[in-house]
């Protein structure tokens, strides 16, 4: 990863970022982008955790043993791992994986192991993009097939109605996920009062079913269920598939207000709505084909169907608002290229909207439903990348406790031993449905990962084919003195990621132009392995003499670079700094491919598209377009 990054000797309570706005507007907001995708599984999850794939009978026994399960999934999986722990490792109060990887391997440790990590976390950063494509589409089809059950006879609907839906979605996400959060959460707090009052209307029925909080039941179910038991653990876990979307979104509304919107109303609801769903399933076994519609009195199974749809959109936001996080941060640590991020909020750095992202994500999602066509065939191929990437993040969250927090080996393995047991129970229920469906998300995985490793292992080996045959500075600047160079007035910028070595445009630019400005700055922009650096610690500025100066200027991952702002803040005390007569000059490089000791040729000619398709250095760093000159280069890997 580029930049320096000072380890840290204490857990991050906090970070220095943090979200503005009242707790109680932030925890709604949360609602309606956090806790979207969580919220919406009792659609589904009891449905499929009896459904056809699994040879299990809703006896008042499995009933219980199944609430148990889901009870316990729920508490172990998200309130005490997620909630409790895995937030605690914020990267200045960014969340995700790639910021938990940026934790667990800081640059001052170039080792093959800190490598390996590194590779780990991309590999479960490009999980949840498969993710990330299959939680929208399933979440809107479970809700639009509830029509079937309020209006019978008009399924030929469904998939065209849930196109459309999704099309919406995705159109609104320019607006940004403040104004998201603002209109989705509270239809969240309506959705969760609506789940929570279901549910005690049938446990009232039944109280009986409020047993399954003892934990032996879910033990007695796998000792009589054996292997089918077992095997029902895939169908259990789509209970907690929001919690990496949960770790993931935590940047746009910070720890507080995620955790307070858990233990006051999800967390509650959610209980209680399922054990709504077991309780009249003790009384009406026959309702296991649709337990989450069956709750609802006649009369109100359409306005149930509407609202459930209404939620299902809100669920596709924690995934897509996760997506556009992890893909900047991808962005700016160098694994994969540079695409346009627009920033929605003026106050929370965390609020970004990727249109190329979007898009792609909105033409996959259609495709899914137009293939799978029912939520029940999508279920099969989901969780299988999420329990891989939940797998992940326990690995690096141990390396984090233990190398950047300072604990104990007994301490780390006590907390992580108990979430890697049941990481790994879940993985293995999910992996037999790979022939079903599990394929899809690693497939686009293995594809994600791919292209990351491809982009960042070509990027090395372009900077590996810059740097021969470089010029120290000190080297060319004392050239200057045995000839005679016609030095103009104004400002050149010159950027080139090595200080202390001559750019090669400076050097193209002499020898075309015959010129040099009065003044030429040599320009290194770096990511940093934080999401934002302090002013204090944004440039440093060397004097070389001559009219020539070095400028060091440092962002975070989770930042927007204004290079001439920045630039000009920092040459102010030195020269008359002035944007009108200053030229910015950027190397772009022409890729050729060539068999040799690089990558793969294949794979060399796909890091030369992907080079040629990256927005471009001028556009990125907000350089103005008027005074910006691109001297073309071609580079051999």
């Amino acid at each position: 990863m580029a930049g320096e990054h000072k380890p840290r000797t204490g857990e991050n309570h906090g970070g220095s970022h943090a979200p503005k706005g009242g707790l109680g507007l932030l925890t709604l907001g949360a609602l309606g982008v956090v806790y979207g995708d969580i919220g919406t599984s009792p659609l589904y999850a009891v449905r499929e955790s009896f459904g056809e794939a699994h040879d299990v009978a809703a006896t008042e026994a499995n009933v219980l043993g199944l609430l148990s399960l889901i009870t316990w999934s729920l508490i172990i999986v998200i309130t005490i791992k997620y909630l409790l722990f895995v937030l605690r490792a914020d990267n200045d109060g960014e969340g995700g994986i790639l910021a938990l990887t940026s934790l667990a391997t800081p640059k001052g440790n170039p080792t093959s192991r800190r490598w390996a990590l590194i590779l780990v976390g991309l590999f479960g950063t490009a999980l949840l993009y498969g993710d990330g494509i299959i939680t929208p589409a399933i979440s809107v089809l479970s809700a639009v097939e509830g029509l079937e059950v309020a209006q019978p006879g008009i399924g030929n609907l469904v998939i065209p109605i849930a196109v459309v839906i999704l099309i919406g979605v995705f159109s609104f996400q320019s607006k940004g996920t403040g104004a998201v959060g603002k209109l989705f959460g509270p239809v969240m707090l309506v959705w969760f009062t609506v789940l929570a009052i279901l549910g005690l209307t049938h446990i009232v029925d039944a109280p009986r079913v409020l047993e399954a909080v003892n934990p032996l039941h879910a033990v007695d179910f796998f000792v009589s269920g054996g292997w089918e038991a077992y095997l029902v653990l895939g169908s259990v876990f789509l209970v907690v598939t929001g919690g990496e979307a949960l770790y993931a979104d935590m940047g746009h509304f910070g720890r507080r207000p995620i955790r307070l919107g858990w233990f006051i109303m999800v967390l509650p609801a959610l209980l209680i709505t399922y054990y709504g769903q077991g309780a009249l399933l003790l009384n009406e076994p026959s309702a296991v084909e649709n337990p989450f519609f069956a709750m609802a009195p006649d009369w109100f199974v359409l306005p149930l169907t509407l609202l459930a749809t209404l939620a299902t959109v809100i669920a596709s936001q924690a995934l897509i608002s996760g997506a556009y996080s992890l893909t900047m941060q991808a962005i700016q640590l160098d694994y994969t290229p540079r695409m346009k991020i627009n920033h929605t909020s003026e106050d929370q750095m965390g609020q970004i909207y990727l249109p190329t992202l979007n898009w792609a994500l909105m033409v996959s999602c259609i495709a899914l439903v137009l293939g799978f066509r029912s939520s029940t065939n999508l279920a099969a191929a989901y969780g299988v990348a999420v329990t891989m990437t939940m797998f992940i993040t326990t690995i690096l969250f141990y390396v984090v406790a233990r190398e950047r927090w300072g604990w104990r080996k007994r301490k780390a393995l006590a907390v992580c031993a108990p979430f890697l047991i049941v990481d790994i129970a879940f993985l293995g229920a999910n992996l037999i449905k790979i022939p079903d469906g599990g394929w899809l998300p690693l497939v686009v995985g293995a594809v994600v990962f791919g292209l990351m490793t491809t982009w960042r292992t070509g990027r090395a080996l372009v900077g590996k084919r810059l740097r021969q045959g470089e010029l120290p500075l000190a080297t060319f600047i004392k050239s200057l003195g045995k000839q005679k160079v016609t030095r103009v007035p104004g400002t050149a910028v010159f950027m080139y990621s090595r200080p202390g070595s001559t750019p090669p445009a400076l050097l193209a630019n002499l020898f075309h132009n015959r010129i040099l400005h009065s003044n030429v700055v040599i320009l290194s922009v770096r990511t940093m392995d934080v999401p934002r650096v302090p002013p204090a610690d944004r440039e440093e500025l060397i004097d070389h003499g001559q009219g020539f100066f070095s400028v060091r200027l440092r962002f975070g991952f989770m930042e927007e670079p204004d290079v001439p702002a920045a630039l000009g803040h920092v040459l102010s005390s030195k020269v008359s700094f002035d944007p009108l007569h200053t030229s910015y000059f950027l190397g772009k490089e022409s890729i050729r491919p060539r068999p040799g000791d690089g990558m793969a040729l294949w794979r060399e000619r796909l890091f030369a598209i992907m080079h040629r398709n990256a927005t471009g250095a001028a556009t990125f760093f907000s350089l103005p377009p008027e005074r910006t000159i691109e001297l073309g280069r071609q580079v051999d890997i």
